[in-house]
Parts: C-alpha cells; sequence; structure tokens
C-alpha cells in the first residue's frame, strides 16, 4: 500500500505564507483563511505536505481500497493560480451549500478562487461548518490538536 505523501508537519505556517504567496494579496487572503478556518475549527494551522495549511484532522479508511491515513478536517493552498480549497464533503447532499459560495471553479476534490473577495464568507463558513458535521458523523469525534 503506497504511503500518503500529505502528512501533518511542524513547519510554519506563516513563514510558508510569507514565502510561498507570489503577491501581497495571496499572503493576506491567506493570513485572512487561516483565522476563518481557525474560528470555525477550533484547531491551530498546522502544515501538511509542502503547501497546504490544514486545520485538525481525524483518521479514515477508505471504503474502496487498503488506503487509510490522517487528513485535515478543512484545508487550503495559497497556489499560484487559485487558492485551492478543501472544504467540501462531495456528498449530493450538500451541494446546496455551493450555490451561494461565489465566484468559484470545481475540481474533484476542491474549490478554486482567484482571489478571497470572490467568496462569500458566511456561506464558506456554513460549508465548511456541514463538512466538520458530516465527517465527525462519519470516522468519529476529530482529532484535537
Amino acid at each position: 500500500m503506497a504511503e500518503l505523501k500529505t502528512k501533518q508537519h511542524d513547519g510554519d505556517v506563516y513563514e510558508f505564507i510569507n514565502t510561498f504567496t507570489d503577491t501581497e494579496q495571496k499572503r493576506v487572503d491567506s493570513r485572512e483563511l487561516v483565522e476563518l478556518m481557525q474560528k470555525v475549527t477550533g484547531h491551530p494551522p498546522r502544515m501538511w505536505g509542502p503547501s497546504m495549511i490544514g486545520f485538525g484532522n481525524y483518521h479514515y479508511k477508505s471504503e474502496r481500497s487498503k488506503q487509510e491515513g490522517d487528513w485535515p478536517l478543512v484545508a487550503f493552498s495559497p497556489r499560484k493560480a487559485a487558492i485551492s480549497l478543501y472544504v467540501f464533503t462531495g456528498a449530493p447532499e450538500h451541494e446546496y451549500l455551493l450555490k451561494d459560495l461565489g465566484k468559484v471553479t470545481m475540481g474533484k476534490a476542491c474549490i478554486y478562487a482567484k482571489k478571497l473577495s470572490d467568496i462569500n464568507l458566511e456561506a464558506l463558513e456554513k460549508l465548511m461548518r456541514a463538512t466538520i458535521e458530516f465527517l465527525e458523523e462519519k470516522h468519529g469525534k476529530v482529532n484535537r490538536d
């Protein structure tokens, strides 16, 4: 079984933001996302892999393979092309939460936004809360940092 490459580590979140982001706007958006996600989850920001900032974590076991591991409850990455938001379960019953989110595009496992001002932050907060509730129901109470 292949080992997950994206693991939590002790890297400095703010140093990462300052060195990885390519514009001042991405730095400001990233710091604002850190505050929002920390408020919603109650967890401090932690680095996951080389470029993801995650909050909290849970242990999962795949229903389709033997893969299992730890993953953040919610996370984001301030990539060059767009901010990648890992805040959506992908469950059909949660799709209604996407309609008020704003100017975003969808990937298979994440939501992309060019800048934070394109997103309705109230809708994002509702989406994150629904995701956390879903994950706790499916995987049990989440790990506390």
